[in-house]
């Protein structure tokens, strides 16, 4: 932990210990991380990377407890307890948290990576050593050139985020970390990009403090990426006009959408560049498409888990398609505005048309307020300046609920004969342990214009 931040990022709620089998003990550093928009609270938040086996020790240090629990669900850990300390053993690469009598505000996320590829060699490579390090003078970014190959070392702080604006063959790799960088990594007009291992902590943000940024780019690989938010439309990852995109595990806990994939053609850049130089952009966004995410798990205080669609291009109408979720497990859900509700949704507004998305092996343990699935085309007020073109070919395949929380009903409905919803099957979905075959069952709504849903 670098001496600048050693006070003011501190949370002493738990000591937390680890160690290989036998061998001495090591402190770790207990991060303050702010969560819930709506009540922005602060949690904890250890970090470290090992291979083999490695014993953790937790103290709780302020108060007594009754019970502690591990979320996901679907995690492999199994705490054991002794007096005041909860003893744990990890045989492999693990992100998960801990509650103690089940505060989910004050809890304890535990981040056990592997360990990764060490720095590059050769050309066009800048390390962050250990440290705290500053964005340029009178700057809050980290500019970034095409070709560049990032390190960020284990204890490497940056106060800053990263803007790759028209480059491309970048890589971002290491286990360093963003620490309240507002929008962590931005990406506009970028190509061939891999960013892997970082964490990025927006705590004290009240602004849209996002995890990734993904607008009009294409190749774009993220794997093990790790973000926390509590900032008002503080999503986790965040896709638009992009082609290409795989997200391969990582942990999210955000205060709005974790994972949207939109169409909406939006491009400051190429605005600015176009006032510049008065020739319009030769190169406009196009379709959402080929996008993969995978392995991942999330944690929602506020908004979706899982959403397609809503905002779109009206003059020039788009298409978001062949879209993959895959093995995510969401440990908790909570949106109490209705429209908005959903661990697994898809909305078509503002002239777009969804097609060919899947969501598979989904388990969702808690909602506490929302819809497990909303399957919507339609024209919203307050959001959408035109209605959607529908929805077409959705599949929702081995989802899981456990029923716990107060959800609410989900929803299949279009709007029109023009903006219907077609083709979804849903297979193999439980609830509270029950296999569901009928949309009462589900607790479902199915409006009009929905043709070929089939659950089985």
């Amino acid at each position: 932990m670098p001496k600048g931040l050693m006070y003011s990022a501190f949370n002493d709620d738990f000591t937390v210990r680890v160690r290989k089998p036998g061998g001495p003990w090591q402190d770790l550093y207990e991060y303050r991380v702010q969560v819930d928009t709506d009540t922005r609270q602060n949690a904890s938040m250890v970090y470290f990377d090992f291979q083999g086996t490695v014993e953790i020790e937790v103290l709780k240090n302020n108060g007594r407890f009754d019970t502690v629990s591990v979320a996901p669900l679907a995690s492999a850990v199994k705490p054991e307890r002794q007096g005041n300390i909860v003893r744990l053993t990890l045989t492999r690469p693990e992100s998960f948290s801990l509650q103690f009598d089940d505060d989910r505000l004050h809890n304890l996320h535990i981040l056990a990576g592997a360990v990764p590829a060490g720095a590059p060699t050769g050309p066009n490579v800048r390390v962050f050593e250990p440290g705290l390090h500053l964005p340029p003078e009178r700057s809050d970014v980290f500019p970034v050139k095409s070709g560049e190959r990032i390190y960020l070392a284990g204890g490497a702080v940056l106060k800053g985020s990263f803007a790759l604006e028209g480059v491309k063959d970048v890589s971002i790799t290491g286990r360093g970390m963003l620490w309240d960088p507002g929008r962590g990594i931005d990406l506009e007009k970028a190509k061939n990009i891999a960013i892997s291992d970082l964490i990025m902590v927006n705590t004290d943000r009240k602004d849209a403090a996002r995890v990734i940024n993904i607008r009009n780019s294409s190749n774009v690989a993220l794997r093990n990426v790790t973000g926390f938010t509590s900032g008002k439309w503080s999503d986790g990852i965040n896709i638009s006009t992009s082609q290409h995109v795989s997200i391969d595990g990582g942990y999210l806990r955000v205060s709005d959408d974790a994972v949207v994939v939109y169409a909406v053609a939006d491009c400051p850049l190429c605005r600015q560049r176009a006032a510049k130089t008065g020739i319009p952009d030769v190169n406009p966004p196009g379709d959402t498409f080929d996008i993969s995410v995978r392995n991942l798990r999330i944690w929602n205080d506020v908004a979706h888990a899982l959403y397609i669609g809503h905002f779109g291009d009206n003059a020039d109408p788009r298409t978001i398609r062949d879209v993959t979720f895959d093995n995510i497990d969401i440990a908790n859900l909570d949106e109490d505005d209705p429209d908005w509700e959903g661990a697994i949704a898809a909305y078509s507004g503002d002239s777009t048309l969804i097609r060919n998305i899947t969501f598979s092996n989904i388990r969702v343990d808690r909602i506490e307020e929302g819809k497990l699935i909303n399957i919507v085309a339609g024209d919203n007020a307050r959001y959408n300046k035109a209605p959607g073109h529908g929805i077409d070919g959705v599949t929702i395949r081995n989802v899981t609920f456990t029923g716990e929380g107060m959800p609410s009903q989900s929803v299949i409905s279009g709007l029109s004969a023009k903006t219907a919803v077609r083709n979804v099957t849903i297979e193999n979905l439980s609830i509270a342990g029950q296999r569901i075959d009928t949309p009462q069952a589900a607790d479902m709504v199915v409006g009009k214009h929905v043709e070929a849903l089939r659950i089985r």
